[in-house]
């Protein structure tokens, strides 16, 4: 066997793992994954809400239970918009706000020294969603969601093409 055939294998192998991109179904995945995600927080704090409802921190001048519902209102509501795919950039301007604050209390309030911040610390998982929403702002929703089948719907009602929504 000489050398040629010996590496077109591997570089058959490399050259289509590179070349193919999945890059709307990957936003739907994004979106599903992070949505679920979220979900699971609101619906969590909706069970022990009585339990947590005293020690969740105040926000924005409101109670801690106002400050608790506002939050759980945003990750359920937003949540399921941002899986269907409807008003997703919008729908995940309340997230990000609202993981901002929780990354900040957790980091300067909740924490004695904000610059040793450890692996160990829970202030990662806010930081973790801000990076997924951050992605996911800038990205868009991607052709399997509701905004792009009801952006479709406009332009053929309008008589535009498809190409329009390309260069949006």
């Amino acid at each position: 066997m000489d050398r040629k055939n010996v590496l077109a294998l591997p570089k058959k192998i490399y050259v289509a793992s590179t070349g193919y991109s999945y890059t709307h179904l990957g936003r739907l995945f994004l979106r599903l994954f992070v949505g679920i995600m979220l979900l699971q927080f609101g619906i969590r704090q909706i069970g022990a809400f009585s339990m947590i409802q005293d020690s969740f921190p105040s926000v924005l001048g409101m109670s801690s239970a106002v400050s608790l519902w506002t939050m759980i209102v945003i990750e359920t509501v937003c949540s399921i918009f941002i899986m269907a795919g409807f008003l997703t950039r919008i729908m995940l301007i309340p997230p990000f706000v609202a993981m901002t604050m929780a990354a900040y209390h957790l980091i300067h309030v909740a924490s004695k020294a904000p610059y040793l911040l450890s692996w160990e610390q829970p202030a990662y998982l806010p930081i973790m969603f801000l990076g997924i929403f951050f992605f996911l702002i800038l990205v868009g929703p991607g052709k399997i969601s509701v905004d792009y089948f009801l952006s479709l719907h406009m332009l053929h009602s309008s008589d535009h093409s498809e190409d329009e929504l390309e260069e949006v």
